[in-house]
């Protein structure tokens, strides 16, 4: 009998490839789709995805109940920070009611299962000295409503693992992309506007917003891997960057699009784009995951924006040029 695989937030971005990874291993998916309903995604026909606000207790617990899984994997959040900032209470609910509520389900009806409770990079804030490789040991340090209840969401964690004694492990995972991702992401954003310059929707400026940080990509598609290798051999009550370990700033990033381009692409910053808090400098050590659990990213950048990118046109296209 295969294992079976809980995914919440089984329809979102990382969803979507994780489940096509462990589709291709053979395993059963089950989990939760919200807003969204699981039937609008072809990917989730014959499998047992549940319309669930993880708000409402009562139906987290019915959907972990009936499914009885082998593996949970908590993807489910409001994880963009200006959105956490916009809708601060939503995010207070969602992300940390929400991982409680999957907890005390997990507790009372799949208590043997392993959980995933993916966290960010964000956790870490502005920390001194900034130009330094993030490691697991570093303390957090909040600047945002979702940075802070991904960090409660650890501590939840941690405390059902060594507490109420459930097999939980901790990704911290740091910014990744790739095709499929929402346009409220920097690197989706700019590469859907190059598209819809390329499809001459009468535009030939992108609007940025602070260019000059940087940041630690990782293709989505080597981070589920990732996250199936934490399932396999992630320890106990652990916490795991997940990340590429190299630094880039995002007027690289705006670059390589623009050149992967054959317009004449102009560039503003636009306020709105600016964040309240913005982290000058986000960049993991991965030595941890690579030497305990023999994980690291083979996917070069330069491929995963040139993938985004044509994801887009390809999207435009389909819509008939409307974004």
């Amino acid at each position: 009998m295969s294992r079976k695989v809980f995914i919440t937030g089984a329809t979102g971005f990382v969803g979507r490839h994780l489940i096509h990874l462990m589709d291709s291993s053979g395993y059963q998916i089950c989990g939760t789709s919200f807003p969204e309903k699981p039937e609008a995604f072809p990917f989730c026909r014959g499998k047992e995805v549940a319309h669930v606000d993880l708000r409402r207790r009562e139906d987290v617990v019915e959907a972990v109940k009936k499914a009885q899984p082998d593996w949970v994997v908590h993807l489910a959040a409001v994880s963009n920070v200006r959105s956490s900032w916009e809708s601060r209470q939503e995010t207070m609910e969602t992300n940390l009611m929400g991982t409680f509520h999957l907890l005390e389900a997990v507790r009372s009806h799949a208590p043997g299962a392993r959980t995933l409770f993916v966290s960010s990079s964000d956790v870490y804030g502005v920390l001194s000295p900034t130009e330094k490789p993030l490691t697991e040991e570093d303390p957090p340090h909040v600047v945002s409503p979702y940075a802070f209840t991904k960090v409660s969401g650890e501590t939840l964690s941690r405390f059902y693992a060594e507490v109420e004694d459930l097999d939980v492990v901790v990704a911290r995972s740091f910014p990744h992309t790739g095709p499929g991702q929402s346009p409220a992401f920097v690197c989706s954003d700019w590469a859907s506007q190059v598209a819809r310059i390329e499809g001459g929707e009468g535009v030939t400026v992108i609007r940025v917003g602070n260019t000059k940080v940087k940041r630690d990509f990782t293709d989505v598609r080597d981070v589920v891997k990732a996250y199936k290798k934490l399932m396999e051999k992630g320890k106990k009550g652990e916490i795991y960057n997940v990340c590429s370990g190299r630094g880039v700033s995002l007027e690289e990033i705006l670059e390589n699009l623009r050149s992967l381009s054959v317009e004449e692409i102009k560039v503003e910053v636009d306020p709105k784009k600016l964040r309240k808090a913005d982290i000058p400098y986000l960049v993991g050590d991965n030595s941890k995951i690579k030497e305990e659990i023999g994980w690291g990213p083979s996917v070069p950048l330069s491929q995963t924006l040139g993938d985004l990118l044509q994801y887009w046109r390809e999207e435009l296209t389909a819509r008939g040029g409307r974004g």
